[in-house]
């Protein structure tokens, strides 16, 4: 692992030493403030090289969503070749332009510094020199603490490690909780925010449910692995999850998904201030159908004591009386259509007796 990271471990550590002597300025150059700082800003400048990457991440995300009908049309045609089925996605891929691992970019172009950072606080941890860190330096940033916490610490490092780095073993959990804690919930308030202001809620696909899926999951990872991160990772981490956020923000605000309730909100702004031109006959129609509306008069349905109590030659008195003119034209119908029998004088049979 040091042989294949040892260029990254490099970068990295001559990155926190530049920013190292520049807040040191400032602030202590064996204080917190400086080795947090620093560590702060190799993250913004991580993320600011890492902008491109983040507009195609953009792209193929709504280009997936875009794409979700068709996709679930293949797999339905298809679901029983799953080869045929992997041909006509790549065909369909290659057709619209998509990358299903753009979206991906951001996170495995950060994994590898993620990684290096991780290694060098663990060898500041173990007083060991890494990259451009000389004794010196690895002395000055193994002291340094955050609110108590040394930047080499863990949740998990038992009381004579914490004891050896010179802190108290409470103070050590007290900052990893409250840190792991905002980490995760930086975290679902991003996804969160993603999954209600910037999906287009007309589409129902997979997709969605697998987004709402991860704004659970990564919360939860990050608090169970976030115990085995050293303060500096934590801060590390913390900050690129703000970044995300305000990124995230922006995005939405300025280039909001079309569809999404963030587009429909923006929409609305820009027809107020008159920077959206809509046709004058769409404008007539949708009038039209508002002014339909608010002419449309529903008939009052009468209670049924004011039906009782109404007076004769009202309208439930008509009523009344057109049943009774229907039940009289049916009865002489029947009347006219089917004659009565004419009566006969039917003799009685006379009796033996009267005969004889």
């Amino acid at each position: 692992m040091d042989t294949i990271l040892g260029p990254l471990y490099t970068a990295v550590s001559w990155i926190i030493v530049q920013f190292h002597s520049l807040f040191s300025l400032v602030f202590d150059e064996d204080s917190g403030w400086a080795w947090g700082l620093s560590i702060v800003f190799l993250v913004v400048l991580i993320r600011i090289a890492l902008i491109p990457l983040f507009v195609k991440q953009i792209k193929a995300t709504r280009n997936m969503q875009a794409l979700q009908p068709r996709m679930k049309a293949i797999q339905e045609r298809y679901k029983s070749d799953k080869q045929r089925q992997s041909e006509e996605m790549m065909k369909l891929y290659k057709e619209t332009g998509t990358n299903p691992l753009s979206s991906c970019l951001p996170i495995l172009a950060q994994s590898p510094f993620f990684l290096a950072l991780f290694q060098v606080l663990n060898k500041i941890a173990n007083n060991q020199t890494v990259g451009v860190l000389d004794q010196g330096l690895v002395e000055s940033a193994r002291n340094a603490s955050i609110f108590g916490a040394p930047i080499a610490a863990k949740f998990m490092d038992s009381a004579a490690t914490i004891e050896a780095l010179q802190a108290s073993l409470t103070d050590v959990r007290v900052v990893t909780v409250i840190m792991i804690v905002l980490m995760s919930l930086s975290q679902f308030y991003t996804q969160r925010q993603l999954m209600t202001k910037n999906v287009d809620l007309t589409v129902k696909t997979p997709f969605m449910q697998q987004q709402k899926l991860l704004m659970y999951i990564f919360p939860i990872m990050f608090a169970v692995f976030g115990i085995n991160f050293p303060v500096g990772v934590l801060v590390y981490w913390l900050t690129t999850n703000v970044w995300t956020l305000g990124q995230q923000m922006y995005i939405i605000k300025r280039n909001p998904t079309p569809g999404s309730l963030a587009y429909k909100q923006r929409q609305e702004k820009l027809r107020a201030k008159g920077k959206i031109k809509e046709d004058p006959v769409e404008v007539a129609a949708k009038e039209a159908v508002e002014q339909a509306r608010a002419n449309r008069t529903q008939p009052k349905r009468q209670p049924k004591s004011k039906r009782q109590n109404a007076p004769a030659g009202t309208a439930p008195a008509k009523a009344a009386e057109g049943k009774q003119g229907q039940a009289k034209t049916g009865q002489a119908k029947t009347a006219q259509g089917k004659p009565g029998r004419p009566q006969q004088n039917k003799k009685k049979p006379q009796s033996a007796k009267s005969k004889k």
